[in-house]
């Protein structure tokens, strides 16, 4: 299927499963607007959660005058704040990524609205940008259900990028958020300065999580004896020679990549997470992610 030739992402019994499911954020901060996860900070909310002793400078308002009563002791009470949190979806739209059977992009995009649904079912704010020619291609942060068509309509929309420039493009989204919560990047990496990229978007405060997506020739390829490979990118080719010697170099060179990757994104408290394109939607939001504490 190519990218103006689209079924419709989902059906309703697949988000009414989608429900379910809620994106992790270990990294709560308030927001000016009271939303509906429950974070482990103590603030100023209706929902009672313990006692503390009093201190000096603490707020009068708080002083349980019915525990005083009692027991002559001054107690503060504690609640649970409900945080505003912003869920921010990236995905590279990039030539390289429009590749493959089943296509990536196409992968990528119905991956991003399942994710973008579960921040919108939980009640959090949603951001969504196309990474793709230096630049980040986004739409106004939205909230609620009622706001889904639109937001699948975004992703489904035909792309005009054709270059990543991821660094520049993840600066560029970067520079410009706001708000904190989970942040997804759906790409392949396959730029020079996806390192760089990762950098900048660890950086913002918000949990990372990297879906790193690849076609299942570009993870199994079948390199005939004389071939042509042609970066998608640039357009530039090279002339090889096909063999097993070829294809196990090709193997380890890929997994070091994939290792390295993996252990620059869990040095800054991020997840590192192995997408095949192949892999089933629900097989991706029902186990994989779920055992990699992306989703909970």
């Amino acid at each position: 299927m190519t990218a103006t030739q689209r079924a419709p992402l989902f059906d309703e019994a697949f988000l009414r499963r989608l429900e379910q499911l809620e994106l992790a954020s270990r990294r709560m901060t308030a927001g000016r607007m009271k939303g509906e996860r429950r974070s482990v900070r103590r603030g100023q909310s209706v929902e009672f959660a313990d006692y503390r002793n009093y201190a000096a400078g603490d707020d009068l308002r708080q002083l349980d005058w019915n525990a005083y009563a009692r027991l002559e002791k001054l107690f503060v009470k504690l609640f649970v704040e409900e945080e505003d949190v912003t869920v921010h979806i990236l995905v590279d739209a990039s030539r390289s990524m429009d590749y493959g059977e089943p296509n990536k992009l196409d992968a990528a995009r119905r991956a991003a609205a399942a994710l973008g649904y579960l921040g919108l079912a939980s009640m959090d704010r949603v951001s969504v940008a196309f990474l793709g020619d230096g630049s980040a291609t986004g739409m106004r942060p939205m909230r609620g259900k009622r706001r889904a068509l639109e937001l699948f309509r975004f992703l489904s929309e035909p792309r005009a990028e054709r270059l990543t420039g991821l660094a520049a493009a993840a600066r560029a989204y970067a520079s410009r958020m706001r708000g904190t919560g989970p942040m997804l990047l759906i790409s392949d990496l396959m730029d020079p300065g996806y390192l760089d990229a990762l950098r900048d978007l660890a950086g913002t405060r918000c949990q990372l999580s990297v879906l790193h997506l690849l076609a299942p020739d570009e993870l199994e390829p079948e390199i005939p004896p004389d071939a042509r490979l042609v970066d998608n990118e640039t357009g530039h080719a090279v002339e090889v020679s096909g063999d097993d010697d070829l294809v196990e170099r090709y193997r380890v060179r890929l997994a070091e990549w994939q290792a390295e990757i993996g252990s620059f994104v869990s040095r800054r408290g991020g997840a590192y997470v192995q997408v095949p394109s192949d892999l089933d939607l629900a097989d991706l939001l029902f186990d994989l992610l779920r055992r990699r504490r992306v989703v909970e």
